[in-house]
C-alpha cells in the first residue's frame, strides 16, 4: 500500500530527524575552503578532502581560533538538509589541526589581540609578595601540579590552595578554563592570586591555551593571575595575557612565593647591617655630639623594631606550616602499613592495617570497606 505523501518541508524535517537519530554529532577532519563571515555573525565554509566536499555553517562565536582557506582543521559538527535541499554541517567546535595550521591561526590571531592592547605591559599587575590564599587551575591528575606542590610546599608553604580541578587539553578544556577563572573571582572573598598551570606536550596539547575567549578571560581577570603552561620554549596567548608568565609549572610556583630561607636569611642581614651601624656610630661618638647620637639611635631602634616585627609575621606563617598544629585542632595523621600517608591515588585496601596518629595518640586499625564519598 502506497504511503501518504509528505510535502517538501514534511521531507526535509524527516530526514533530519533521522539523521540526528542516526548521527547525532560528527568528528570531521579535512581541509577549510571558501571561508566566509556574513553579515558579521555568521560563519561560511566548505571542508574537503581529495574525494568530496562539504558545506559547513556556524555562528562566529563558536569560531574560538581564527580560520582561513587551506587550513586543515577537525571539527564537531551536526548533519542536516538544509531547506533549500543542501546537505551540510551546522559545526559546533572547530579548531586547527597540525602544526602549520596551528601555527598560522596562532599568529592571526597574536596579531588581532595585540592590535586591540590586551597583551600591553602597562594593563599588568604584579603578584602579592606572600599570598596566603591561591586559586589553582590545573589538571590534579598531572605531573606538572605534582612538580607546582613540591616546590610550593618547599618554598613557603602554610597557604591555602584553593583547586579547580578541569580539562587543560582538547576540545571543552578551554570552556572549563573559563568558568574556573569565572568562579574564583565570582567568589566573596576571591584567593589573592591566580595560578593556571599545564605541563609540556605538543602544540596540539596545548591549542587551548590559544583559544580566544580563554585568552579574553585571562586579561579580564580581576585577581592578579600567572599562566605556567608548557615548557620553557612554549609560549601560548594565555601567556601574554596573564599578569606574569611562568616558564613551567615549577617557575610558577618559584615566582608565587619566596623560599623562606632566603627571606629569613635576609632579615637576619638586615639586623646584623644594623648592628653594625650602631656599634661605628657608637663608637666614634664625641661629647659634643651625644645630643645627634641619641637621635640616631632612636630612628635606630625604630628600624630595628619593624624589622623584629616582620620577622614574628614570618615565623607566625612558618608556625601555621607545623603539621602538630592540625592534629592539635582534631586531624589525624593515616598511615599505610608500608608507612606511607593515605591520599588520592594511594588508597587502602579491605583487610590492610591502618596506624592513625593523632596528637595524643597511635591507634592501630584495619580496613573494613572503601567507598567513594
Amino acid at each position: 500500500m502506497e504511503s501518504a505523501p509528505l510535502s517538501v518541508s514534511q521531507a526535509i524535517a524527516l530526514i533530519n530527524s533521522t539523521l540526528a537519530a542516526a548521527l547525532p554529532v560528527l568528528v570531521v577532519e579535512g581541509e577549510v575552503a571558501d571561508f566566509k563571515i556574513s553579515k558579521g555573525k555568521y560563519v561560511f565554509f566548505d571542508i574537503k578532502d581529495t574525494d568530496g566536499t562539504i558545506g559547513c555553517f556556524m555562528s562566529l562565536y563558536a569560531m574560538r581560533l581564527p580560520l582561513a582557506d587551506g587550513m586543515m582543521v577537525r571539527l564537531v559538527a551536526e548533519p542536516r538538509l538544509t531547506a533549500w535541499g543542501r546537505f551540510s554541517l551546522t559545526v559546533r567546535a572547530v579548531r586547527p589541526m597540525g602544526e602549520g595550521s596551528l601555527k598560522r591561526s596562532f599568529d592571526m590571531l597574536r596579531a588581532k589581540l595585540e592590535r586591540e592592547g590586551l597583551f600591553e605591559e602597562s594593563r599588568k599587575r604584579p603578584l602579592p609578595v606572600y599570598p596566603q590564599t591561591v586559586g589553582v587551575i590545573t589538571s590534579t591528575d598531572a605531573a606538572g601540579f605534582r612538580d607546582f606542590l613540591k616546590i610550593l610546599n618547599g618554598r613557603w608553604g602554610g597557604m591555602k590552595l584553593l583547586v579547580a580541578n578541569v580539562l587543560v587539553q582538547g576540545m571543552e578544556a578551554p570552556g572549563q578554563i573559563i568558568r574556573a577563572v569565572e568562579y574564583f573571582n565570582g567568589r566573596a572573598r576571591p584567593p589573592q592570586a591566580l595560578a593556571i598551570i599545564r605541563g609540556g606536550g605538543s602544540a596540539d596539547d596545548l591549542a587551548a591555551f590559544n583559544d580566544e575567549p580563554l585568552v579574553r578571560a585571562v586579561a579580564a581577570s580581576r585577581i592578579p593571575t600567572l599562566v605556567g603552561v608548557g615548557h620553557e620554549t612554549d609560549v601560548s596567548l594565555a601567556d601574554l595575557a596573564a599578569d606574569v608568565r611562568a616558564a613551567t609549572p615549577s617557575n610558577a610556583a618559584q615566582l608565587l612565593v619566596p623560599d623562606r630561607r632566603e627571606v629569613i636569611a635576609d632579615v637576619n642581614h638586615q639586623l646584623d647591617r644594623l648592628l653594625l651601624i650602631w656599634r661605628q656610630r657608637a663608637t666614634g661618638v664625641k661629647a659634643q655630639t651625644v645630643s645627634d647620637s641619641r637621635q640616631a639611635l632612636n630612628m635606630l631602634l625604630r628600624a630595628s623594631a619593624g624589622y623584629r616585627r616582620r620577622a614574628e609575621q614570618l615565623c607566625g606563617l612558618l608556625r601555621l606550616a607545623d603539621p602538630d598544629l592540625s592534629l592539635k585542632r582534631g586531624y589525624a595523621l593515616v598511615r599505610l602499613s608500608s608507612g606511607k600517608l593515605v591520599r588520592q591515588g594511594r588508597l587502602p585496601v579491605p583487610g590492610q592495617e591502618l596506624t592513625i596518629e593523632s596528637y595524643s595518640y597511635i591507634i592501630k586499625a584495619g580496613v573494613r570497606q572503601v567507598y567513594d564519598r
